[in-house]
């Protein structure tokens, strides 16, 4: 018996929506993940891009668990001695608030060409609406 191994032109690409409104931000983060990397298909190959597209709708309404909104920060460098900065997930959903969730969501991809392939595939908006009617995304669990 032989190993199945997904070739990029068999590979059935779909729209999945997600919800964020009063979701937590790791669980929806994980399936976002899961859709993008391809792992829910039986088709699924590790070294080839078989996941979907998705879109991220009500990203300034994600939850955060515990002292988190405070306590929770994210940094940058500008490139310059001295300049590492600093933000915390309040400020930084207030100032961004597509930004928390698109954060969390790539830090679950992989760390390579792939993963950074799989990260085009995903589309977040702070608000309700999204302009991708015309693909037909089906909302998902």
């Amino acid at each position: 018996m032989r190993s199945f191994q997904a070739k990029p032109h068999e590979i059935d690409r779909k729209w999945h929506v997600l919800d964020a409104k009063g979701a937590t931000l790791g669980r929806l983060a994980t399936q976002a993940a899961t859709l993008l990397r391809g792992k829910h298909k039986p088709t699924f190959t590790p070294h080839v891009d078989t996941g979907d597209h998705v879109i991220v709708v009500n990203a300034k309404e994600i939850r955060l668990t515990g002292n988190k909104w405070t306590d929770k920060t994210y940094y940058h460098h500008t490139g310059f001695p001295g300049g590492l900065k600093s933000i915390t997930a309040a400020r930084l959903l207030e100032k961004k608030p597509t930004e928390v969730v698109s954060k969390a969501i790539r830090g679950m991809l992989p760390k390579n060409p792939l993963g950074h392939k799989m990260a085009k595939k995903l589309r977040v908006y702070a608000g309700a609406d999204h302009p991708h009617e015309a693909q037909r995304p089906e909302p998902w669990l």
